[in-house]
């Protein structure tokens, strides 16, 4: 009984939970913030806000996410839909277009994560312009059964 006890103490306290937290990278073109929850239960839906702040004129802004961003991971939105999307170095790119100096562009996404997908896994985003690299955020989640 103790055992269960502690179990549902533990996860009041978001040790197995959803609760999003914000990460940031900055560079003298930018700043990328990231609001998703770094540690996931299979079968959970989630959403993650991307908010890129542009420091100076960006032509080509490009967002780059990891293979764990996709793997054993279902995307069911993309909102506003980006200007196009492939494949890039086997990560997902997708095409923001112009952002002008001082603009902000919000991209939102809602996935659901897949319940045999349990373990740690690497889903950094990158921020480009055109084929400039501007920044990258060094992301990590944790997934439970």
């Amino acid at each position: 009984m103790a055992a269960l006890a502690a179990f549902g103490v533990l996860a009041l306290f978001n040790l197995f939970g959803q609760r999003p937290t914000t990460a940031t990278a900055s560079s003298g073109a930018a700043t990328l913030r990231l609001y998703a929850p770094t540690h996931l239960r299979g079968g959970l839906l989630y959403m993650a806000r991307f908010r890129v702040t542009a420091h100076r004129d960006l032509k080509q802004a490009t967002l780059l996410l990891d293979a764990g961003w996709a793997e054993s991971n279902t995307i069911n939105t993309i909102e506003p839909s980006p200007i196009g999307e492939a494949s890039s170095n086997g990560k997902l790119s997708f095409d923001l277009g112009h952002i002008g100096a001082g603009e902000t562009f919000t991209l939102f996404m809602e996935f659901q994560m897949n319940p045999t997908n349990v373990g740690r896994h690497v889903q950094n985003v990158e921020l480009d312009d055109g084929n400039t690299r501007l920044l990258v955020l060094h992301r990590k989640i944790t997934v439970f059964p």
